[in-house]
């Protein structure tokens, strides 16, 4: 036996296992474990993620490891996942909760704590087992963590081989490990999740971010704006739902450039803005040079001057949008567009021109004091989450406050080539059986009731 199916043999049966003798209670608890394991070493987690991949912000990743782990763990919390989870009163029908077996968990180097914490947290409440297949060079820092959780739930019992870690990840290994596994949750590069959708085994994926956020009138604009700039900045930019065009009324330009300069954004000069393309894209894609780098740092590759503490480099589009400038598509760094509109369907238009350029149902953003503009944004854009007066980054993933499940893995519904077009959670990993008794005290309508 490969290395690969060794493990998923060790899962099988610790997964039989866990599925007899864990009640809602004891998966409960595992699940707390597995979450505050990674708040109590959210520094020295973070840590190594930033020595290790070579990019992010130490202090965000922190921040991201104690406040996704809290959040997964309060989403979860006294939520079914056992037996019978409701039985509908008028028609009698009952559902029934099953785990799907074992899940092989891809994570990203970009993410590389959080993500395999949270789909440990999704498989366990599922009771489903999980081999997660991380980044290679993220392997370490997963690991480590991974080896935490392992360590922690040894308090409850929790049977060898229900959470593991390949080691030494390669292409080839975790193809392998998507080919032998009952469902794969993929969060990563647009090629892994395609391998993901053809690996012959139901998967989960997630498209590529470019979050379009428009600025509407009569709103507090320095507000709005420290928000974005909040977004934008957040552990470099390398987050798939940060902040990545401003689209802003064109008669408050002035104004919104102030907001800016007042948060620490370098607003670029045409001449800078032609600098910092140079160094920002190669064929087509954010370079890997600048991948998850602060804003200073660019700044000096650009060879432009900016003052010391800048968060982020903001440029001003040519007077097109989506292929008519490169500006429009995602950038993985802290590096802001900027569209004008001067009417509110036209910011619309911008935003859903950059989304078909990349990045089409992830994530989308408004600053407004207007509900009408509100629902109107998110009956228009193909998108399948609009985050509302908050910054993106830090709340598309879920937030106690908001209401979306709290998640690495965003769904981007069949506009971004994903089965789902929300945030993936433990719901994604039940099977579920509907028991389906006919109800003769009824009354099945007559067929002139049911065509009149």
């Amino acid at each position: 036996m490969t290395e690969i199916q060794q493990m998923i043999a060790k899962a099988r049966a610790a997964q039989a296992i866990y599925m007899n003798h864990f009640d809602q209670d004891d998966v409960d608890q595992a699940v707390k474990i597995t979450t505050r394991t990674i708040y109590d070493h959210a520094e020295e987690l973070a840590r190594m993620a930033v020595e290790e991949t070579g990019m992010g912000v130490y202090e965000d990743k922190v921040a991201k490891n104690r406040n996704k782990s809290k959040g997964v763990w309060w989403d979860l919390k006294g939520k079914k996942s056992i037996g019978i989870l409701g039985i509908d009163e008028r028609t009698g029908l009952i559902e029934i909760a099953k785990p799907i077996g074992v899940v092989a968990g891809v994570t990203p180097m970009t993410n590389p704590i959080v993500t395999p914490m949270s789909k440990i947290a999704f498989a366990l409440k599922s009771r489903n087992a999980i081999i997660i297949a991380p980044h290679p060079k993220a392997k370490r820092c997963s690991a480590k963590a991974v080896h935490y959780i392992v360590e922690a739930l040894k308090a409850v019992d929790l049977p060898d081989g229900m959470v593991q870690i390949v080691e030494e990840p390669t292409l080839e290994k975790t193809q392998a490990l998507m080919g032998y596994c009952d469902v794969t949750v993929a969060t990563g590069g647009m090629p892994m999740v395609k391998s993901a959708y053809s690996s012959g085994k139901p998967s989960y994926g997630v498209g590529a971010g470019n979050v379009q956020v428009i600025l509407d009138r009569n709103i507090d604009y320095a507000l709005a704006v420290g928000k974005i700039v909040t977004g934008r900045s957040f552990d470099n930019g390398i987050i798939c739902s940060g902040e990545q065009s401003c689209i802003y009324p064109q008669e408050a330009r002035e104004e919104v450039i102030a907001a800016f300069r007042q948060h620490h954004a370098h607003v670029c000069s045409a001449e800078e803005r032609e600098k910092v393309l140079a160094v920002l894209f190669e064929e087509g894609h954010t370079a890997r040079q600048v991948v998850g780098q602060s804003a200073l740092f660019i700044a000096q590759k650009a060879g432009i001057s900016v003052a010391d503490g800048t968060k982020v480099l903001v440029l001003e589009s040519n007077g097109g949008f989506g292929i008519d400038d490169p500006i429009s598509k995602e950038k993985m760094c802290p590096v802001l567009a900027m569209f004008p509109y001067q009417y509110f369907d036209q910011a619309i238009d911008i935003a859903q021109t950059n989304l078909n350029c990349e990045g089409n149902g992830h994530t989308a953003g408004l600053h407004s004091n207007s509900q009408a503009n509100i629902i109107k944004a998110g009956s228009e854009l193909s998108v399948s989450r609009l985050i509302v007066n908050a910054p993106c980054a830090t709340t598309a993933g879920g937030s106690i406050q908001n209401g979306l499940p709290v998640t690495n893995t965003l769904g981007c519904g069949s506009w971004g080539n994903n089965s789902i077009s929300e945030n993936f959670t433990f719901k994604h990993l039940l099977n579920i059986t509907r028991v389906a008794p006919l109800q003769t005290r009824m009354q099945v309508p007559t067929d002139e009731e049911i065509w009149k």
